[in-house]
């Protein structure tokens, strides 16, 4: 085990662990990666050749964006069956950074071969970085549960400050300079997250490395009879099939033949795929025969609450797909004079007064950590002096222009600057009396998000059928962000911490990843629903469209109410 500095374990930050702000940071740079490359992906497969994007339909490339959203929330679980098998938290999450360090890499080349293996490579980080690193925030509270919904709160702080600046600089550099470029930028920031956390993990303690065997030997699980065996064999083959077709028939034939989206075997594969892990995995767990009763009722909460989630998602991922194609073809975008001037200051705001918060954290953290944890330091150090130098300039290279053409990826960005300026309220108030049972957050979420598109639907309902191009207003945007927003901080970051809270120990990583897998899910089923936008669009109206995501959330919030008093039973007294 190794032994950490006693000054350092037992010093906190904003009242917890300094181990929660190194996987802040880490998992910041994380997201960066992600969501820098989301932005950039429908908006490069759709444009021109003349820009250098490929010239895809909508349809083909929110379906593409559906396959990739789809499968990099599918591989975390089996990344965290890797890491509790086999490689622990720990080293797990930083293979995962470095496969997604590798496909950056690749994806910066632009050519077929290397895009679509820079597809794989982050799909198969994502999945052993993600349920890996929510587990460790875990098991920095054990004996302190009650703080777990504040510092889940804090880390997805961490989450959308990573989002908030991969949106903002990765889709300004890939749109203004080159996809290349943009999508470079964001492997360099996972290069140096990997680094910092590598560094820095004996911060840890003896949370989240390799499993050991136990000295004694398990009696029950000695005990377990052949039938009992042959079952739980055959659902790991069922996983293991299912991912391998997957792989196999959708997205490798990609790496040597030029296939059409729309021809494909996707719309098969993936949802079938996706179903077989689900049902198999909820027969790996349920049917354990070391599992108490009351530890299978907290499971099947789980399994509701992510289940749950998946109406959430639908919804919330049109972001990346149908919301972005509104945003570049619906939306006004082009400011002159004054206006021209006001978004200027307005975005300045944006991008320094988020960065400046988060520096500060970083400050803070560097006068308890810097000698224990030089290099981790260093290298965090270092990613952010790059990160204020591509800050400023963009800056001035905007306020050097006559007039202002906003990025269609821009609007992005205000989901995550919402979060960090709503994100410390929520988490106090989590903390007083007023803290409501994890379905009815869940609910409220549900209801905000339909709400959020709601606002969409009325702001569109001017334009025509059939209409290819438009030029709304902008605040209807902004106002479904900040609606979309306030909802998933009492949805994601809450399940997250209930995920941690419910899980039996032996299952903590494989839960966390059947709480992706219902991400997995629902983010296919997003872009999959997005790529009906013009036909929907057409037929009836692009107001009828957004229409369809405002009831089927506050449908699902209204079920969820209903659902209260059985869920808070099943818990067993975990609040």
């Amino acid at each position: 085990m190794n032994v950490i500095p006693s000054n350092v374990n037992k010093e906190t930050l904003l009242g917890h662990p300094l181990g929660l702000f190194v996987l802040f940071f880490t998992e910041m740079w994380e997201r960066f990666s992600y969501y820098g490359l989301r932005a950039l992906l429908v908006l490069f497969l759709v444009s021109e050749v003349s820009v250098g994007g490929w010239a895809w339909s909508r349809e083909e490339a929110l379906k593409l964006y559906a396959a990739y959203t789809g499968l990099v929330y599918l591989t975390p679980i089996f990344g965290g069956m890797l890491a509790d098998k086999l490689l622990g938290h720990r080293n797990t999450v930083v293979l995962g950074a470095f496969l997604m360090t590798l496909g950056h890499a690749s994806m910066a080349f632009e050519t077929p071969f290397f895009f679509y293996l820079g597809l794989i490579l982050l799909i198969l980080g994502n999945g052993a970085f993600k349920p890996n690193i929510s587990t460790i925030v875990g098991g920095l509270y054990k004996d302190d549960s009650e703080k777990k919904d504040s510092a889940y709160t804090i880390f997805y702080m961490g989450i959308n400050a990573g989002a908030f600046l991969g949106i903002l600089l990765c889709g300004y550099i890939g749109e203004k300079v080159g996809w290349s470029y943009g999508f470079g930028l964001a492997g360099i920031f996972m290069f140096f997250g990997m680094l910092q956390f590598w560094f820095g993990q004996k911060i840890f303690g003896d949370i989240g490395l390799k499993p050991v065997e136990k000295e004694t030997a398990n009696t029950v699980e000695e005990d377990l009879n052949a039938k009992e065996e042959v079952k739980r064999t055959f659902t790991w083959i069922l996983i293991g099939a299912g991912f391998c077709a997957l792989m196999g028939f959708v997205l490798l034939p990609q790496l040597f033949v030029a296939i059409d989206f729309s021809h494909n075997n996707i719309d098969i594969w993936i949802p079938a795929s996706l179903l077989s892990a689900a049902v198999a995995f909820v027969g790996y767990v349920v049917t354990d025969p070391v599992l108490k009763v009351i530890e299978k009722d907290r499971v099947w909460v789980i399994i509701t609450l992510s289940l749950f989630t998946i109406f959430f998602w639908i919804a919330f991922e049109q972001a990346g797909g149908s919301m972005t194609i509104f945003a570049k073809d619906y939306t006004n975008r082009v400011l002159t004079g004054g206006a021209a001037s006001i978004f200027r200051w307005a975005n300045t705001l944006l991008t320094i007064a988020p960065l400046a918060i988060v520096t500060y954290v970083l400050i803070s953290l560097f006068r308890k950590t810097f000698k224990s944890y030089t290099l981790s330091n260093l290298f965090l150090g270092t990613s952010f002096i790059i990160i204020w130098g591509v800050a400023i300039w963009m800056i001035r290279n905007e306020f050097k222009q006559d007039a202002s053409e906003v990025p269609a990826s821009w609007f992005g960005i205000l989901n995550s600057f919402f979060i960090i300026a709503f994100a410390p309220l929520f988490s106090k108030l989590w903390e007083t009396k007023f803290n409501p049972s994890a379905a009815l957050k869940f609910a409220l979420g549900l209801t905000l998000l339909g709400l959020g598109f709601g606002v969409l639907a009325f702001g569109s309902s001017q334009i025509p059928a059939g209409a290819t191009t438009a030029s709304v207003s902008m605040i209807w945007l902004i106002l479904a962000y900040l609606l979309h927003t306030l909802g998933e901080i009492t949805v994601s970051p809450v399940g997250l911490s209930y995920v941690s809270k419910l899980a039996p120990v032996k299952f903590v990583g494989i839960l966390f990843g059947f709480w992706f897998l219902a991400s997995a899910i629902a983010n296919y089923l997003a872009g999959w629903s997005g790529s009906f936008v013009d036909d929907i669009s057409e037929k009836y109206s692009l107001s009828a469209f957004f229409l369809i995501y405002t009831f089927i959330p506050i449908a699902a919030g209204l079920a969820l109410v209903l659902m209260n008093g059985m869920l808070k039973r099943k818990m067993h007294g975990i609040d």
